[in-house]
């Protein structure tokens, strides 16, 4: 007798075991699934500043090809038509501003950003102090215009007007860009959860077998996600079910090796487009 009860107490025991380290494989997965979300959103940030460098880049390169063709000392120039002169100088006047406004979005872009990078900080000051030494050229390239007795239409914006400090541009753009960048996180934001029918029901996300039938349910019980990022749920559960509505093509559940179900995003746009809430009930 005494046997059996020894036995049965080694049985419990490494049942225990058992559990508590699958419990704890559930909690790493959270945490790694979790962090994985982190890393992507820095990289979508990322993305969006070099984006926002590169093109500030190409503003440099093309400003160059045209102080080239309205290069006043070389061969020949003097006999170029007043009509092409106009031309490059307003394009030249366009590429400008439009470089002065990518180098206030990339300033706010880092100011908003989770990414702290003092080398972003540096080369977003050397940004800024070749702009000064390439408004310096341009002044000196109209005053050589207006020395050969060339001149522009008044109605052209004289590359004076257009010499506006980076600092009060960046000033007067920060407010439009925080509403741009706040109404895109707000497009792309998302909150799911999931939970057996009983978590649910305390957590008040399902009523009556009514799911977010009243604004009182604990928004606090979701996770709120970048759609743009966030394209897989691990549910860590053998028996899973959408209780919200989403388009059925937009989606599939698929089982893991250990037959655990993980909700795979195909289509975001099509998915998130009847609900930004997501509730699956889980066993």
């Amino acid at each position: 007798m005494k046997k059996i009860v020894l036995i049965l107490i080694s049985v419990i025991a490494v049942t225990a075991c058992t559990d508590g380290l699958k419990q704890q494989e559930k909690r790493a997965d959270v945490v790694r699934d979790s962090l994985m979300q982190v890393i992507n959103q820095k990289d979508a940030e990322l993305n969006d500043i070099m984006g926002t460098f590169n093109d500030i880049q190409e503003g440099f390169r093309e400003i160059n090809l045209a102080q080239g063709r309205v290069n006043l000392s070389a061969p020949g120039s003097e006999k170029m038509a007043k009509e092409d002169i106009m031309e490059n100088i307003t394009f030249i006047q366009r590429t400008m501003q439009l470089n002065r406004e990518r180098i206030a979005r990339l300033q706010q872009q880092l100011k908003t950003s989770s990414i702290n990078a003092d080398k972003l900080k540096s080369t977003i000051d050397e940004l800024s102090r070749q702009m000064e030494e390439k408004e310096k050229q341009i002044q000196e390239l109209e005053a050589q215009l207006k020395a050969k007795d060339i001149q522009i239409e008044e109605q052209t914006k004289t590359i004076k007007d257009l010499n506006t400090n980076v600092a009060e541009l960046t000033a007067s753009n920060e407010q439009k860009t925080q509403s741009v960048n706040r109404q895109d996180r707000e497009l792309h934001t998302a909150w799911y959860v999931f939970g057996t029918k009983k978590e649910l029901k305390e957590q008040g996300i399902v009523k009556s077998s009514q799911v977010l039938r009243d604004s009182d349910f604990n928004k606090d019980y979701f996770t709120k996600i970048d759609t743009r990022v966030v394209k897989s749920i691990k549910l860590y559960s053998k028996s899973a079910s959408l209780l919200t509505s989403h388009p059925a093509d937009s989606y599939v559940l698929e089982r893991d090796a250990q037959k655990q179900y993980t909700l795979y995003i195909k289509n975001p746009d099509v998915f998130w487009s009847v609900s930004k809430y997501l509730v699956i009930q889980v066993k």
